[in-house]
Protein backbone atom coordinates (compact mmCIF):
# COMPACT_ATOMS: atom_id res chain seq x y z
CA UNK A 1 0.00 0.00 0.00
CA UNK A 2 2.95 2.41 1.02
CA UNK A 3 4.07 2.10 -3.04
CA UNK A 4 0.55 3.08 -4.28
CA UNK A 5 0.90 5.93 -2.25
CA UNK A 6 4.00 6.97 -3.18
CA UNK A 7 3.20 6.06 -6.75
CA UNK A 8 -0.21 8.67 -6.51
CA UNK A 9 2.16 11.28 -4.88
CA UNK A 10 4.39 11.44 -7.87
CA UNK A 11 1.50 11.24 -10.28
CA UNK A 12 0.19 14.14 -8.31
CA UNK A 13 3.34 16.34 -8.40
CA UNK A 14 3.69 15.50 -12.28
CA UNK A 15 0.60 16.53 -13.34
CA UNK A 16 1.01 19.65 -11.17
CA UNK A 17 3.88 20.40 -12.72
CA UNK A 18 2.56 20.22 -16.75
CA UNK A 19 -0.01 23.12 -15.39
CA UNK A 20 0.91 25.66 -17.86
CA UNK A 21 1.81 29.19 -16.64
CA UNK A 22 -1.18 31.91 -16.25
CA UNK A 23 -3.85 28.36 -16.26
CA UNK A 24 -4.95 26.82 -13.03
CA UNK A 25 -6.95 23.30 -12.37
CA UNK A 26 -8.97 22.26 -9.62
CA UNK A 27 -7.68 19.88 -6.70
CA UNK A 28 -10.68 17.69 -8.63
CA UNK A 29 -9.85 18.11 -11.92
CA UNK A 30 -5.89 16.92 -11.13
CA UNK A 31 -7.57 14.06 -9.50
CA UNK A 32 -9.66 13.26 -12.29
CA UNK A 33 -6.67 13.35 -14.76
CA UNK A 34 -5.30 10.61 -12.09
CA UNK A 35 -8.42 8.52 -13.14
CA UNK A 36 -9.56 9.50 -9.01
CA UNK A 37 -11.99 11.37 -7.40
CA UNK A 38 -9.66 11.54 -4.54
CA UNK A 39 -9.73 15.68 -4.68
CA UNK A 40 -8.80 15.28 -1.02
CA UNK A 41 -6.16 12.98 -1.34
CA UNK A 42 -4.75 15.69 -4.14
CA UNK A 43 -4.94 18.81 -1.45
CA UNK A 44 -3.17 16.67 0.87
CA UNK A 45 -0.13 15.56 -1.55
CA UNK A 46 0.09 19.24 -2.57
CA UNK A 47 -0.09 20.30 1.07
CA UNK A 48 2.61 17.76 1.98
CA UNK A 49 4.96 17.72 -1.08
CA UNK A 50 4.10 20.57 -3.25
CA UNK A 51 6.35 23.15 -2.25
CA UNK A 52 8.42 22.23 -5.52
CA UNK A 53 5.86 22.14 -7.87
CA UNK A 54 3.89 25.62 -9.15
CA UNK A 55 1.20 24.65 -6.27
CA UNK A 56 -0.62 28.49 -6.80
CA UNK A 57 -2.14 26.70 -10.29
CA UNK A 58 -3.84 24.37 -8.28
CA UNK A 59 -7.00 26.23 -6.73
CA UNK A 60 -10.26 25.10 -5.14
CA UNK A 61 -13.70 24.03 -6.84
CA UNK A 62 -14.73 27.72 -6.91
CA UNK A 63 -11.31 28.80 -8.22
CA UNK A 64 -10.18 30.50 -4.53
CA UNK A 65 -6.50 29.91 -4.17
CA UNK A 66 -5.24 27.11 -1.82
CA UNK A 67 -6.67 28.02 1.56
CA UNK A 68 -4.30 30.17 3.94
CA UNK A 69 -2.69 30.92 0.87
CA UNK A 70 -4.25 33.94 -0.91
CA UNK A 71 -1.68 36.35 -0.35
CA UNK A 72 1.38 34.64 -1.78
CA UNK A 73 -0.39 33.20 -4.62
CA UNK A 74 -1.64 36.40 -5.85
CA UNK A 75 1.77 37.20 -6.75
CA UNK A 76 2.36 34.48 -8.87
CA UNK A 77 -0.82 35.29 -10.45
CA UNK A 78 -0.04 38.68 -11.20
CA UNK A 79 3.32 37.84 -12.36
CA UNK A 80 1.67 34.98 -14.75
CA UNK A 81 -1.67 37.21 -15.86
CA UNK A 82 -3.79 34.39 -14.80
CA UNK A 83 -7.02 36.80 -14.36
CA UNK A 84 -8.43 37.74 -11.69
CA UNK A 85 -12.55 38.21 -10.12
CA UNK A 86 -13.48 40.20 -6.84
CA UNK A 87 -15.00 37.61 -3.98
CA UNK A 88 -16.46 38.12 -1.31
CA UNK A 89 -14.52 36.61 1.49
CA UNK A 90 -10.89 36.42 3.35
CA UNK A 91 -9.39 35.67 0.09
CA UNK A 92 -10.45 38.70 -1.43
CA UNK A 93 -10.40 36.95 -5.14
CA UNK A 94 -10.98 33.98 -7.36
CA UNK A 95 -9.54 33.02 -10.39
CA UNK A 96 -12.17 33.46 -13.41
CA UNK A 97 -12.06 29.74 -14.09
CA UNK A 98 -14.23 29.61 -17.45
CA UNK A 99 -11.22 31.79 -19.11
CA UNK A 100 -8.06 30.19 -17.54
CA UNK A 101 -8.74 26.49 -16.52
CA UNK A 102 -6.33 23.87 -18.12
CA UNK A 103 -7.90 21.26 -19.60
CA UNK A 104 -5.22 18.72 -20.77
Amino acid sequence: MAQRAEGFVEAVLAVVADIPPGTVATYGDVAAILGSRGARAVGQVMARYGSDVPWWRVVRAGGHPPAGKAEPARAHYEAEGTPLLPAAGEDGYRIDLAARRWIP
